[in-house]
């Protein structure tokens, strides 16, 4: 009796959802397009990083190869972001990396998933509005910060704390929990507005380094070092310098960065949450999703390029790069340009990081994974209105209270398991018995015939084939169709691969 009931429970932590990828019966109003969704994912992405790693990478890791970087970086982002463009085309619902993992890997590891989620977009939307809130009181002389220090300052031993309450970030979070329970149509109308500001002014930073970069700043000596900082210590110079040239700091300092310029890439997952919200998710995600990697590679490509080619990668600044540089070229009015942009590039980061956690708490409560209070849809906005209240209402105390570099170190561990877990339910959803692969093709041939129940009369009547394991299946399967050994060398290998991961992310 005892192991029957433990089976049991066993089989309902591993219960998987339905596939369900019609587009019928969903709440949310479908009135994002294409381009939408490539705004959206374009200004998730492209956040302030552009504005402060070039310089931090640049200068510490890999110089003017910096470019390398950014396309190593970017190379591993799309293979990524293919994986959730699978998803999104095959599982057009809201939910993003929760819903994947639920009809895939089991009830279990999409409840992990789905809290996992939560908590990093919560910590991505108040790290956003902090640097936000910084990045304007630096702009009005620390005013702001000087009014709240002197009458409401917290004095917490410790670094977890800040030094006072960010009332403006705060403030931040309300306008945006506002605007998100407002509509998904007004909320893309900003993210397009901002957006197209902020690659603007990137445009401007590219032109400006074209116009007076020095192609010699690629392929700086040792002599040149010398002359401008006075430092001739041998140590000194390899740490500050390195060997000169293109590559200062060799191929470990390329990969280094590479693995630095990784997260700047991090954003595009809130497109796959828009299942239920775009108007053809099957081809409007899959395109948005490497449309806005695309964009962002080049715009960090292009920006890296003009940052390296104004000034020597060893004189640039680590927190104000772009400004500093424009300086050294004695164009010192442009920094307002720059202050424009990355207030831009911060808004949009600030909508693409809450604009997820709605959806992913509606998903899980419609489950039943947490109450069911919150799946609550307004009729008017079309919008999970209980949801996107409580996810600002968790996400202000944070921003008010809480130190920026604290909330970063916990939103890469994240990111790193909702990317790896996506990636191993792919390769589960391809493999596994009873689980088609031409799901896309079977929803087409639903729409073209007349007997809805004919595909799914000939998935009934499809045979698996039945085979013995032996180590020659793993390099060379004899059949071109899933069977339930293909399945299980699925799940022995990805167990294998994915049990570092936990040590990894939180090493």
């Amino acid at each position: 009796m005892t192991e029957r009931r433990l089976a049991s429970y066993g089989k309902m932590l591993l219960r998987r959802l339905p596939m369900d990828n019609t587009q019928a019966g969903t709440q949310f109003a479908r009135c994002l397009t294409t381009l939408d969704l490539i705004s959206l994912g374009v200004g998730s992405t492209l956040g302030a990083g552009v504005y402060v790693l070039c310089g931090e990478v640049a200068k510490e890791k890999a110089g003017p190869a910096i470019v390398l970087c950014f396309l190593i970086a970017a190379i591993s982002s799309i293979l990524a972001g293919l994986c959730y463009a699978e998803f999104g085309a095959r599982v057009p619902k809201a939910g993003s990396a929760y819903v994947y993992c639920y009809v895939t890997v089991g009830e279990i590891w999409a409840f992990i998933v789905g809290w996992n989620l939560i908590l990093s977009y919560v910590i991505a939307t108040a790290s956003v509005a902090r640097a936000w809130s910084l990045t304007f009181d630096n702009l009005v002389g620390q005013a702001i910060s000087q009014f709240i220090k002197s009458s409401m300052s917290i004095k917490i031993p410790g670094n977890m704390l800040s030094e006072y309450p960010d009332l403006f970030a705060v403030l931040l979070i309300v306008l945006l929990t506002a605007l998100l329970s407002f509509g998904v149509s007004e909320s893309a109308l900003v993210s397009k507005i901002f957006t197209g500001i902020n690659v603007s002014v990137l445009g401007f930073v590219f032109v400006s380094g074209m116009v007076k970069g020095d192609g010699a700043n690629w392929s700086l000596t040792v002599d040149n070092f010398i002359n401008t900082t006075n430092i001739t210590n041998p140590e000194l110079i390899k740490k500050g310098f390195g060997s000169g040239g293109f590559a200062p700091f060799g191929i470990g300092g390329i990969l280094s960065g590479a693995a630095t310029c990784f997260y700047a890439f991090v954003g595009f997952d809130c497109i796959a949450a828009t299942g239920e919200e775009a108007v053809n998710p099957m081809r409007s995600i899959p395109i948005g999703i490497v449309a806005s990697l695309l964009c962002c590679f080049i715009a960090y490509f292009g920006v890296s390029t003009a940052l390296t080619l104004m000034m020597p990668y060893y004189l640039l600044g680590i927190e104000t790069p772009l400004p500093e540089a424009f300086d050294y070229i004695n164009w010192g009015h442009a920094r307002y340009v720059v202050a424009v942009g990355s207030l831009c590039a911060l808004s949009t980061s600030l909508l693409g990081s809450m604009f997820p956690l709605p959806r992913v708490i509606h998903a899980m409560a419609e489950d039943g994974l947490i109450f069911r209070f919150f799946s609550q849809m307004s009729d008017k906005t079309k919008t999970p209105l209980r949801a996107t209240v409580i996810s600002g209402a968790v996400a202000a105390p944070m921003a008010m209270l809480f130190d920026l570099d604290v909330l970063i170190d916990l939103m890469s561990i994240g990111t790193l398991l909702a990317y790896t877990l996506v990636a191993v339910c792919v390769l589960v959803l391809r493999y596994q018995p009873h689980r088609p692969d031409d799901s896309l093709k079977t929803a087409t041939s639903i729409e073209g015939t007349s007997d809805h129940n004919s595909p799914q009369k000939d998935l009934e009547t499809r045979q698996v084939p039945i085979e013995e394991f032996t180590p020659k299946l793993l390099l060379l399967p004899r059949s071109d169709v899933p069977t339930n050994t293909s399945g299980n060398i699925v799940y022995a290998t990805t167990t294998l691969i994915c049990t570092p991961t936990p040590c990894v992310a939180t090493g």
